[in-house]
Parts: structure tokens; C-alpha cells; sequence
């Protein structure tokens, strides 16, 4: 049975995005690293989902919805580099924002939404969404008032939803086209 985690793309990631003219396109990769720079996707595997937020004006977005195909290295990767200098992933430059130059960042291969920035969590949804780590207690987001995140220190990281977590944000995506 596939998992779901939820991963917090930051101002910086979102803003490079935008710039570079990526909205309303599906990435093909995303990293994963060993600082706290990049979360580490530890846990996911070929068929799990992760989906993408942001927090802007304490609103929390869906920006993608991406099924982890693999987290091996291809050749659509690139190159290794050689120096500390070269590129860690030449073949996917189009999507480096995405933490391709971050610690220790590690390819993870996606079949992805198109990236948005429209698709808000509504606040009764926000405040009832639980995530359940490898001891299987379970927690909600801390910080939630009135339907708005106050503080985005609970989604920052890469975390497993439960199951109850995944299927509202499963059918928040369907009915968004996210």
C-alpha cells in the first residue's frame, strides 16, 4: 500500500518558480538532501504521493501533486560531478529551485500536477488534517486559528499524512484539477 506525505516548498522555492516561468508546468524531479536546508524524503517510495505546499498570507496551497516514480539517479540526470563545483544535476537545470544544489540532494523522479498556486486548503480542512509518524501516533497542525495557519513551523519538513489525511487531500485535488 502506497503512503502520502505533504513537503513545505518555501517563499524562496515558490518565488524562483514563478520567475523561471514554471507555473502551469509538471516538474519532473525533486530533491531530497541530508540538511535541514532540504527535507529529506526519507520513507517514500516508487508509488507513494507527495504533495507540495506553500503557506502564503497564512493560507496553506496545494502547488503539486507528485508520485514518487523512483530516487534513483538516470540519465536524465546528468553527469555526476566530478568537483564540488560542478552541478549536482546538469539534466535537470529547468528544475534546480527545486533543491538540486541543497546538501546532499538526492534526484527523486515524479510524475507531477502542473504547478499552481491557487489551490488553498480551506480552513475546516486545514484544521482537521492529521499526519501519523513511524510509531504511528498521530498529530494535527499546531498554530491553526480560524481556519489560517499562524505559524508554519509544523508543515516545515517532509511528513506522512495518515490515511484519513491523504484522501481529503486526494479529493481537495481531484475537485481543484491539482
Amino acid at each position: 500500500m502506497s503512503d502520502a506525505f505533504t513537503v513545505l516548498w518555501t517563499h524562496d522555492t515558490c518565488r524562483a518558480l514563478r520567475k523561471a516561468g514554471r507555473v502551469g508546468e509538471r516538474p519532473p524531479v525533486a530533491f531530497s538532501g541530508v540538511h535541514s536546508s532540504l527535507p529529506a524524503w526519507s520513507g517514500a517510495r516508487a508509488g507513494d504521493e507527495v504533495y507540495a505546499v506553500h503557506v502564503n498570507r497564512r493560507e496553506v496551497f496545494v502547488v503539486s501533486r507528485m508520485r514518487v516514480l523512483d530516487v534513483e539517479r538516470g540519465e536524465c540526470c546528468g553527469t555526476a560531478p566530478g568537483t564540488w563545483e560542478d552541478p549536482a544535476y546538469p539534466g535537470h537545470e529547468d528544475w534546480s529551485m527545486l533543491g538540486a544544489d541543497g546538501c546532499g540532494a538526492e534526484a527523486v523522479h515524479v510524475e507531477a500536477t502542473p504547478v499552481r498556486f491557487d489551490a488553498a486548503i480551506p480552513g475546516e480542512l486545514l484544521a482537521r488534517l492529521t499526519w501519523r509518524n513511524r510509531r504511528g501516533r498521530t498529530r494535527a497542525l499546531k498554530y491553526v486559528v480560524d481556519g489560517r495557519l499562524e505559524n508554519s513551523i509544523s508543515l516545515q519538513g517532509f511528513y506522512r499524512l495518515t490515511p484519513e489525511g491523504a484522501d481529503e487531500l486526494a479529493a481537495l485535488s481531484a475537485g481543484s484539477g491539482t
